[in-house]
């Protein structure tokens, strides 16, 4: 199987990336959701979304003629990729949310894009991009204020499972992003069975540790609202984007997500505009263009 990633030109590189930046558009509206959806426990939500995703991308590959399951007979490496990055991730983020505080845990959490702009220096053929790099930094600085307030961190000792937990997260998500490069002849369609995986992993840790509590109302309409968008397509955008387009400019740009997410729940009233947000969003408004202009030029 080739391991390099299928790219044709500049223009086709540039609307790669366009493609798997609107992953970026659709995480952002995954907080919102998840607090519309109710007080549903988190891996149950997770396997009900995923679920939602991956029956979808069955359907939509039988609406096309396609084999439905063509694109589920991949090597085991490429399953344990798949599911070892989106189960994965969600695994751990819950175990640190479980065992950190909220603010440290997700600002270790989004280290994530600046390890993806780092491994992605690291694979053939590509080097690391000055300007990817210092949109990276701009965000992540962004993201400390807009995830602190602008308050001091406390590190304490006796949260270092969590700690430890959310920098897994990162590490995972930006090794599964990056590594998804290097199998860039598996086809996009491969998502379905990562997705319907993640799912019937989720439900054995619901069974195992949550109790069952079920959508009303339009919690149900939410629900599926997340498996076709931050929990479904923007999978398959994304595996499209770090395959082949411009990865580390994905993930300059990915430092977008806490912030349209924050400015969701303020037009929802769900949160408040201070300074540090204001602030937050000249940093990583500031560092999306520099990590743009560094695409434009490459």
């Amino acid at each position: 199987m080739s391991t390099a990633p299928v790219l044709s030109d500049a223009a086709g590189i540039r609307r790669a990336t366009l493609i798997g930046g609107s992953a970026i558009l659709m995480w952002a509206t995954l907080a919102l959701l998840t607090r519309l959806a109710g007080p549903i426990p988190p891996f149950q939500l997770v396997a009900m979304a995923f679920g939602v995703g991956g029956l979808t991308g069955l359907a939509v590959q039988a609406a096309r003629g396609r084999s439905p399951w063509a694109a589920l007979r991949q090597p085991p490496a490429v399953w344990a990729l798949g599911i070892g990055g989106l189960f994965g991730y969600h695994f751990l983020y819950f175990l640190a949310l479980q065992t950190a505080p909220a603010v440290e845990a997700n600002l270790i959490n989004y280290l994530w894009p600046l390890l993806i702009v780092l491994f992605a220096g690291l694979l053939p053929g590509e080097r690391l991009g000055r300007p990817q790099l210092l949109g990276a930094v701009a965000g992540l600085a962004g993201t400390l204020l807009l995830v602190t307030g602008g308050a001091g961190l406390s590190v304490r000792a006796e949260y270092l499972t969590g700690y430890l937990a959310a920098l897994g997260c990162a590490v995972t998500w930006a090794a599964y992003s990056v590594l998804s490069r290097r199998f860039g002849a598996v086809p996009t369609e491969s998502v379905i069975g990562f997705c319907l995986a993640t799912s019937a992993l989720a439900a054995l840790c619901h069974l195992a540790f949550e109790t069952t509590v079920w959508p009303k109302g339009w919690g149900w309409a939410v629900v599926l609202a997340m498996g076709l968008g931050p929990v479904g397509a923007a999978f398959f955008v994304w595996d499209h984007g770090v395959k082949r387009g411009d990865i580390q400019t994905l993930g300059a740009l990915s430092y977008a997500t806490p912030l349209l997410s924050t400015a969701l729940l303020i037009v929802a009233g769900d949160a408040a505009l201070t300074w540090p947000v204001l602030a937050a969003g000249l940093l990583i408004v500031g560092g999306a263009v520099v990590a743009g202009r560094g695409l434009a030029k490459r």
